[in-house]
């Protein structure tokens, strides 16, 4: 069966559907009750599942984080919401020096089964500590799974393939995506939680890209096939571990890759993409690996934000510099 739903609803479906096979699945997070989280993602889920296993927790992300690690190490699978990505930071010191390393400090004896749901990312124009890109962070950090979602089909599928991940997982969610509304098909069997995929083919130039910014670099595409140059998107999906088969396979074929993200350009996924890349095809390569990224600032008030953030223009921009080569 197939339904065209918002992100925001098929993580809703995707959760329930974990709440109902599981009965050791528990969802906390600020205002994820009754309110059913800021973006209304956990909408209905108390009233059905109960207070026992969809509940509110204090104004505190060190200690949701804490408290979802105790919970672990008792055998359940607790779901963590993070209202916004400039939040999560109060907890970070808990998931990458504990979470991230409990089940290496114990040699594999104890598993951390939690997931740590982030909305993040701008278009939406917020203030200050509410349009951030940190995945880049928990990347860095051994540990961590770190994935991201596009569509909502994937929405759908990768939350619960998530949930049933015996590691941590960062589920980092495209706010301005929550929305817009795809195909969910709920008979289909799951793609494996850490691969990418190409998202449309061509033969000049590879795209690559994560989250929201595939949209953008789909947009990009359409308008580079109207002025006959063939592009082909992958969507990266996994940001750690990366899956570089396909990645690897299309830039042997158009021998140009572009990487784009939301987030500063210093340090960020883009940069180990393109790193590895060079690495691994060097001798494929027709052009340097180029990226697109925000710039080396803080985000900016909201009016700015179209100035900030990557934009079709940049990809394309990019895309011609890589076949000036």
């Amino acid at each position: 069966m197939t339904d065209a739903l918002p992100l925001a609803k098929a993580l809703n479906a995707g959760l329930r559907k974990a709440l109902t096979d599981d009965a050791k699945v528990l969802l906390m997070g600020e205002d994820i009750g009754p309110l059913g989280g800021v973006f209304r993602v956990t909408e209905g889920l108390q009233a059905e599942f109960g207070e026992r296993r969809v509940f509110d927790t204090p104004l505190a992300e060190s200690g949701i984080i804490g408290t979802a690690i105790g919970l672990a190490m008792r055998g359940y699978r607790p779901v963590c919401e993070i209202q916004f990505d400039g939040f999560i930071f109060p907890g970070f010191d808990q998931i990458t020096s504990q979470l991230a390393k409990m089940t290496a400090r114990h040699e594999g004896r104890i598993s951390m089964p939690v997931v740590i749901r982030v909305p993040y990312g701008g278009h939406i124009g917020a203030v200050e500590h509410h349009q951030e890109s940190p995945e880049a962070y928990f990347a860095h950090t051994p540990g961590l799974r770190v994935v991201s979602p596009s569509t909502p089909n994937d929405a759908y599928w990768m939350i619960q393939e998530a949930i049933s991940s015996n590691d941590p997982v960062l589920f980092f969610e495209p706010k301005s995506r929550y929305w817009n509304k795809g195909p969910v098909d709920f008979t289909a069997s799951a793609s494996p939680l850490h691969s990418s995929r190409v998202v449309r083919t061509g033969t000049q130039v590879t795209l690559v890209g994560h989250g929201a910014m595939v949209n953008v670099l789909m947009q990009a595409a359409e308008l580079a096939q109207q002025e006959g140059t063939s592009v082909e998107v992958i969507d990266l999906r996994s940001l750690s571990p990366i899956d570089y088969a396909p990645i690897l396979t299309s830039v042997q074929k158009t021998g140009r890759l572009v990487v784009a993200s939301e987030a500063p350009g210093s340090v960020n996924i883009s940069a180990e993409i393109a790193a590895t890349i060079t690495e691994r095809a060097f001798y494929t390569l027709e052009a340097p690996v180029l990226r697109v990224s925000s710039f080396d600032a803080p985000f900016p008030p909201a009016k700015l934000e179209t100035v900030y953030l990557p934009d079709a223009d940049r990809i394309l921009e990019a895309v011609d510099r890589a076949l000036a080569y």
